[in-house]
C-alpha cells in the first residue's frame, strides 16, 4: 500500500480502535462481548499468500502504532477525570504498553484470514504476482501521489459544494421569511 493510503488507513484504524476500546471497556462490564465476525475457513496456502500480499502492500503500516496509540488514548481518557494521578498514569502507561506490545500482530493475522476468506488461494497468488510485477511495483510507488491528489480534490470539492449548499439553504429560508444567520 502506498504512503498516503497507509497513513489514511492507519489513522482510521487507530482512531477507530482507540475510540472503540474506550467505549468497549465501558460496555464490557454491562454486556458480554459480541463474537468476532465470522470468516470463511481457508487453506494454509491461501493464508500464506494473503500474508505475502499484505507484506507487499506494507499493510503493517496501517496498524503498527495501534497498541501505543490505544494505550495513549486510554491514559488520556483516564487522565481527564483523574488529573491528580497524572504521574502515576504516565508510569502505568509505560507498563501497560510493555505488557501489550506485539498484540498488533493479531490485526495482521486476522487481516490475512479475511483476505483468504474473500479471495481464493489462486487469486491471492495472482495478486502477489501482480504486485511483484513492474506494473504492480509502479502502482505501489505511484499510488500515494494519486491518492493524495484525489484526497486534495475531494476536500476542495467538498468546501465548494458546502458553500453552494449553504447558499441554497439561506435562499430557501429567506423565501420562507426566516433568514438564518
Amino acid at each position: 500500500m502506498n504512503y498516503v493510503s497507509r497513513v489514511l488507513l492507519a489513522g482510521g484504524v487507530a482512531a477507530g480502535l482507540a475510540l472503540s476500546s474506550v467505549a468497549a471497556h465501558a460496555q464490557a462490564k454491562a454486556q458480554p462481548q459480541p463474537a468476532q465476525a465470522q470468516v470463511k475457513p481457508s487453506t494454509p496456502g491461501a493464508i500464506a499468500a494473503a500474508k505475502e500480499l499484505l507484506k507487499l502492500k506494507n499493510a503493517q503500516g496501517m496498524y503498527a502504532s495501534a497498541v501505543p496509540n490505544i494505550v495513549q488514548r486510554t491514559k488520556d481518557s483516564l487522565l481527564r477525570n483523574n488529573l491528580n494521578y497524572q504521574k502515576d498514569l504516565d508510569e502505568v502507561a509505560v507498563v501497560v504498553a510493555k505488557n501489550l506490545a506485539g498484540r498488533d500482530s493479531e490485526i495482521g493475522e486476522q487481516m490475512a484470514k479475511i483476505y483468504a476468506s474473500d479471495f481464493t488461494e489462486q487469486e491471492l497468488k495472482d495478486l502477489v504476482t501482480f504486485y511483484k510485477s513492474p506494473l504492480g511495483q509502479k502502482l505501489l510507488a505511484e499510488e500515494p501521489k494519486s491518492i493524495a491528489a484525489s484526497v486534495s480534490y475531494m476536500n476542495q470539492w467538498a468546501q465548494a459544494f458546502a458553500a453552494q449548499a449553504d447558499e441554497q439553504f439561506r435562499a430557501e429560508m429567506k423565501k420562507r421569511g426566516k433568514p438564518v444567520m
